[in-house]
């Protein structure tokens, strides 16, 4: 996970990468499943966390990861199989 380890995070999703000096912002949705992949959890965590918080079915969480690991993929942040 050397991409998202870099970023700096804040509580209201404005994310800096210090080594390229990129930022972006995500909605509370990626702000959870960013935090849960910044500390070790894998794509299975983040459903489960996104499915206790937001009390979703496990097929809407499962996609809303999914989608949002392809997004940190495009920007390089994420690698292969989500744990990058």
């Amino acid at each position: 996970m050397p991409g998202l380890s870099r970023l700096s995070v804040s509580p209201e999703g404005l994310a800096f990468d210090p080594s390229t000096g990129d930022t972006y912002t995500v909605n509370p949705t990626g702000l959870l499943i960013l935090r849960t992949l910044q500390d070790g959890g894998s794509q299975e965590d983040a459903v489960r966390v996104l499915t206790e918080k937001y009390q979703v079915s496990s097929a809407d969480a499962q996609r809303d990861v999914a989608d949002f690991q392809g997004s940190l993929r495009s920007l390089g942040l994420l690698e292969g199989n989500g744990r990058g």
